[in-house]
């Protein structure tokens, strides 16, 4: 049976409806991704299913019994107390009287604190609350939530993972995610992925992250110019058969098109034509014409150009020693790398590795503790922030991104303002309206739009992935892609990573700032070979060290002397092909290969580091039983 049902379902906001006489029907253990574009009404479903707004028409049959919670897009303003306290308020009364006895438990001081916790205990057990408290402990523990600590002093993703156990403390039949994702971190993404698909109950969630939808989804259903459309199975079927529909639907358009046309040179045909009219194919050209009024014609596409400078130098960044510290932690230890031109560098790491402090001290924005940063010349940067901090909220888009101007000059050739706007999707009558009145996705078209209006040779890009629809991400991806500058992304999507870049920084913890060859599936990859080496070399100096203070003095024997003079030459070989291999893995067309050469490629690349690693520690050994 049923959980949810809708049933002739209507919905608008002004204009043509939202959705439109759509039906839905949820079943149980069900993991249900909604997709469409930007503004298609996707969060709009949801809230529908939660029965936070009513249909215009139409209705939303809840099963008795059944419990809905809601993972809303944004973290809700104004949210205060411990996480405690956040997740205990989802259960109403009962929530707060379990916030204020675990708040008099840590502040008993007076007689008056026990009267006012005897109280509390009382309301408690006569409300049968005890159970409940036991379960937001469980979820707490679950989630790894420290329950005493500040809900705003937390990050981004942490509240997200707060805001996610007030859902799952109503212990939900059914679990609705709006871009569950956004400001998550890679690990906290793969354990959500981890714990969703553990989840007994049923989940509807909205997401941008292919990997996310094609790890979890068990339905497609698809919004798409107010009609409502179910792709049973996975993600892949879902495209193969999408691409399908509209090559059909097009066909058919066509088709019509062709014989309006037809019956509109009829109709305007001369006087004996018109004698001999017949009235019934006037009023099927009537009712040909209000068909070809009513059609919705599918949303169009962005149209990316990004505005390019000159050249920039061949090296654009150098980096020799650096360290950063903040109090009680390093975020970077003695990390060196040179970036060259044309470059294609993702930064990853949890949520406050320090991706963004090494981001400003890359472009000279942040003095290093120890170290040199030397900036390449010519540079013209151009910097996306996850925070959107570049948007007045006082001004309209048109004002955002042209500055007054009335065109707009890319890549030599000049373009009215209003235009170019168009070629982000906004109507003349959106690009001249406050920003206020954005979607999320609407605001990450806008900062793109402003971004590559102004020519650049080294584009930065912080999460620009948030709340883009899967068109738009694509079309990004193939741009960047393209890009003749150098570019460096920050980014917590697993295949636009994937896709776009050319070699990754990986900050792991304790300082250490890794590169690597490939994206995220490559570091993935190579991350296991990395620890371990890491591991065998600290062992092996901890050995060392043990050692020297009672050091071996012997003289070496003929064969010795003469691996001791023939290591220099080949560790100079090694090192010599380890640097044309990473040559080759830098180029783009690398990643254009078959799967197998790549894989060959790397574990040539693995054995020729061990074999480099296993010479100098020879050689270290024998000049020190030689000295």
């Amino acid at each position: 049976m049923a959980l949810i049902e809708l049933r002739k379902l209507d919905y608008s906001i002004g204009g043509p409806l939202l959705l439109d006489g759509i039906d839905f029907a949820l079943e149980p253990r069900e993991r249900v991704c909604v997709v469409g574009r930007n503004g298609a009404g996707k969060s709009t479903l949801l809230k529908l299913l939660d029965r936070e707004i009513r249909p215009d028409d139409g209705e939303v049959r809840v099963t008795p019994g059944v419990v809905v919670a809601r993972l809303a897009q944004e973290v809700p303003q104004g949210t205060e107390g411990t996480i405690f306290d956040v997740v205990a308020d989802a259960l109403g009364e009962i929530g707060k009287l379990l916030a204020q006895y675990h708040h008099l438990i840590h502040e008993l001081s007076d007689d008056s604190d026990m009267r006012a916790l005897a109280d509390v205990q009382g309301r408690i057990e006569a409300a049968n609350g005890w159970d409940l408290d036991r379960r937001v402990t469980e979820v707490l523990s679950k989630l790894e939530l420290p329950e005493d600590e500040e809900f705003s002093a937390q990050s981004g993703g942490m509240k997200r993972r707060v805001l996610l156990a007030q859902a799952l403390v109503l212990d939900p039949d059914v679990l609705l995610l709006d871009e569950p994702t956004n400001h998550l971190d890679i690990e906290a993404i793969a354990w959500l992925e981890e714990f969703l698909k553990n989840f007994t109950g049923s989940v509807i969630f909205i997401t941008h992250d292919r990997r996310f939808v094609r790890s979890l989804a068990t339905r497609i259903v698809e919004i798409d110019r107010g009609s409502l459309t179910s792709w049973p199975g996975d993600y892949e079927n879902y495209l193969r058969r999408r691409e399908e529909r509209l090559h059909a639907e097009a066909q058919a358009n066509a088709l019509f098109d062709k014989k309006l046309a037809q019956e509109e040179i009829w109709i305007r045909q001369g006087i004996k034509a018109r004698r001999t009219r017949d009235e019934g194919r006037v009023r099927r050209l009537e009712a040909m014409r209000n068909e070809r009024r009513e059609r919705r014609n599918q949303t169009g596409n962005v149209r990316m150009q990004v505005g390019g400078a000159q050249n920039s130098g061949r090296k654009v960044i150098e980096v020799k020693g650096i360290h950063y510290a903040i109090p009680g932690r390093t975020l970077i230890a003695d990390f060196s790398t040179t970036i060259m031109r044309g470059d294609r560098i993702g930064l990853i790491g949890p949520n406050g590795s320090g991706k963004t402090t090494l981001l400003r001290i890359l472009l000279g924005q942040l003095e290093p503790q120890a170290g040199e940063v030397k900036i390449g010349t010519q540079l013209e940067i151009a910097y996306f922030d996850q925070h959107r901090a570049q948007l007045r909220e006082d001004m309209s888009a048109l004002d955002n991104v042209a500055d007054g101007r009335e065109f707009i000059e890319i890549n030599g050739s000049r373009k009215h303002a209003i235009g170019y706007l168009q070629d982000f999707l906004y109507t003349p009558e959106r690009a001249r309206s406050p920003i206020s009145a954005l979607s999320g996705g609407e605001r990450n078209r806008l900062l793109l739009a402003r971004l590559f209006a102004k020519p650049s040779n080294l584009l930065v890009m912080d999460e620009p992935t948030n709340d883009l629809d899967v068109e738009t991400l694509e079309l990004l991806e193939e741009m960047l892609v393209d890009y003749a500058g150098t570019l460096l992304l920050v980014s917590h999507d697993r295949e636009f990573l994937d896709n776009v870049v050319t070699s990754t920084l990986a900050l792991e913890g304790e300082g250490r700032v890794g590169e690597y060859v490939g994206g995220y599936a490559e570091w993935l990859r190579q991350r296991p070979q990395a620890m371990a080496m890491r591991t065998h070399n600290e062992a092996a100096a901890e050995k060392v060290e043990a050692l020297a203070p009672l050091p071996t003095r012997r003289k070496l024997a003929y064969k010795e002397m003469r691996e001791l003079e023939k290591l220099p030459a080949e560790i100079e070989t090694l090192e010599k092909r380890i640097g044309e291999l990473t040559l080759a893995m830098n180029d783009p067309a690398f990643f254009k290969q078959p799967a197998d050469t790549i894989v060959s490629a790397n574990e040539t690349m693995a054995k020729a580091q061990a074999e480099l690693d296993h010479a100098y520690a020879r050689w270290q050994e024998l000049e020190a039983s030689a000295s």
